[in-house]
Order: structure tokens, then sequence, then C-alpha cells
């Protein structure tokens, strides 16, 4: 008897994660995910553990020769633009030269086997930096302006390296994505809670860094359900996944309190330029029009009802 698709995910304790290891065990998958041990997955029936570190080659990849999974989808990375700055060395490492650790193991698996194995990297908007248009598609120049953006622009080409290897390597592009699953230290995290804290008379502003910046942003769920047809697309490709619509930082906080029923908000809308970060980008919005016609993927939540969705959340923790 043959067994079942064997999914093998990294960065499992994540938002993306989470709803990753979710989807695939909802389509019967059997789900290994990789956790480090200050970073542990919720205890979720049906997902196998096991404890490592991504920067540990050696033994990641004796375990995806154990595992044997059929997919492979890498999520794990040092995921804030911010602590890339401050950390510049473990993010090129993690986000970066891990991941194509990663890739040579299931490439080597590959070769053992004879089974096709099929790999996707969680890459980045950030990896084009600051482009010289907008939208931007999987033909866009890449230019990071970040640690951040370089380690996954070096991810994200060695995509390609083991592409033409004969691995099925595909890059998932994901623009900003959210849910109320994304930690607090993420600036629409930090929008969404604070405004329900100020709706129930827990706080009295809300302060941020650069309210001009424009992103992309899209329902978490609905990215996660990228990765998983792009892996099994029949030709392995980029992919860029966004909306194709810009807010800007203002917009969100503004779709935060209008949710929350905050109507005096402007007042309470601090900035701070220690929060505004060394290097950022104008503006990101991407064309996901290859997704669409390739992977039959769209998004499903519109930015105010994502918003709504977070801010929801967050008065229904702060009240319970």
């Amino acid at each position: 008897m043959s067994r079942g698709l064997r999914a093998f995910v990294t960065g499992a304790s994540g938002q993306d994660g989470s709803y990753l290891t979710e989807q695939l065990l909802a389509a019967g998958a059997e789900v290994h995910a990789l956790a480090t041990p200050d970073e542990p997955v919720p205890a979720v029936d049906g997902v196998e553990v096991h404890v490592g570190d991504l920067l540990d080659v050696e033994r990641v990849r004796d375990l995806v020769t154990q595992v044997a999974p059929d997919e492979v989808y890498n999520l794990a990375a040092l995921s804030s633009v911010a602590r890339s700055w401050e950390r510049p060395d473990v993010t090129a490492r993690l986000n970066g030269t891990a991941a194509a650790a990663l890739m040579e193991s299931a490439w080597q698996l590959q070769q053992r086997t004879g089974r096709v194995v099929r790999f996707v990297q969680a890459s980045s908007a950030e990896i084009f930096g600051e482009p010289d248009r907008a939208p931007q598609d999987e033909h866009t120049p890449i230019r990071p302006l970040n640690p951040y953006g370089a380690a996954k622009s070096f991810a994200h080409l060695s995509a390609h390296v083991y592409r033409q290897r004969g691995l099925h390597a595909t890059s998932v592009i994901l623009y900003n994505h959210e849910s109320p699953r994304r930690p607090r230290q993420f600036v629409t995290r930090k929008i969404t809670s604070t405004v329900a804290e100020i709706a129930l008379g827990r706080a009295e502003t809300l302060t941020l860094g650069n309210l001009d910046a424009r992103r992309d942003w899209g329902w978490a769920p609905d990215y996660v359900d990228a990765m998983v047809r792009a892996a099994r697309a029949e030709m392995a490709s980029d992919f860029v996944i966004a909306t194709g619509v810009g807010h800007s930082v203002r917009d969100f906080a503004a779709a935060a309190f209008s949710h929350a029923g905050v109507t005096d908000w402007e007042d309470r809308l601090l900035v701070d330029e220690a929060f505004v970060r060394p290097a950022d980008a104008t503006e990101l919005v991407g064309d996901a029009s290859r997704a669409r016609r390739l992977l039959d993927w769209a998004p499903t939540v519109a930015f105010e009802d994502l918003v709504g969705r977070m801010v929801d959340a967050d008065l229904g923790s702060l009240s319970g």
C-alpha cells in the first residue's frame, strides 16, 4: 500500500507555518515540522515535531533523509526587517545560506530516491528594495535595501540554481500578508492591538514610524494556499503573491480606528523617529498575474476586511 503525501515544514511556529500545517493536514498530508527549542510548535494532532535548528545543516540533512518528504516548505527565517539591522550576520545565515543548504538536502534526497521532491522557498517583496516601478512582477530587478532583503535574495536566487539542477524549486515572492496570528512586534499587529486598547479605554495613543510607506497587504491564509498551489504546479517557477493594491501605514491605522469605532483618532496617532527604519522602500505593490494564470490563485479577503478581522480578534482577546 502506497503512503500518502508527506510534507516537511520549517518555520512551523510562525504565522504562515501554523496556517500551512493546518491546510496540509486538512488535505490529508502527513506533516513533519522543524522547530527550535525556543519557538515550539503548538501541539496539533497529526503534526510530528522535530526539534532542531536550520543552521545545523548536517542535523537537518539527516532529518530530511529520515523523513523523506515529497514536499519541503522553507518558511524559517528571522522575519523582522528591523531586527535584521541588529543581527545582519544571523539574518544572512538563517534567511540565506541555510535555505540554500536545505535545497541541497532536498536535491540529494531526490537523487538518492529517484522520486521528485518539490521545494517551496518563502521569498519576500523586500528583495526588490526600492523598485523603479509599481506594481512589481517576477522580472523586477533584485536590489535589496536591508540585510533581510539581501539574505532573502540569496535564497531566492538559490532556488533558480537548484531548479537548473533538476529540483522542483519554486520561490514565492510574498508581499505583506497579515492575520491575528501576526506577532505584536510587527507594525500591523501593533496597530490593531493598540487600537483595540484605545477603543476599550486602556490606552490613549498609537505611536508609529513612517506613516507614508505603502505596502500591498493580503490575508495570510490566502498566501499559504498559494504556496501549496506552487508546490504542486506542473512547472517550478517564481510567483509574485500579492493583491495588487497598495495602502499606506496611515491607511492601515485609519481603517483599524474606523472599524473599532474610534472617531477622534487623528490626534491619537503619533510619530516617533526612533521607529523609522534605516532604509525602507517607499512603495511595494505586486502584480500576481502569473500566479492567477498558472496557479489559478487569487486573494479572497479585501484590505478593510483584513484589518477588521485583526481588530476584532484583538478586541475579543482583550475583552475575554
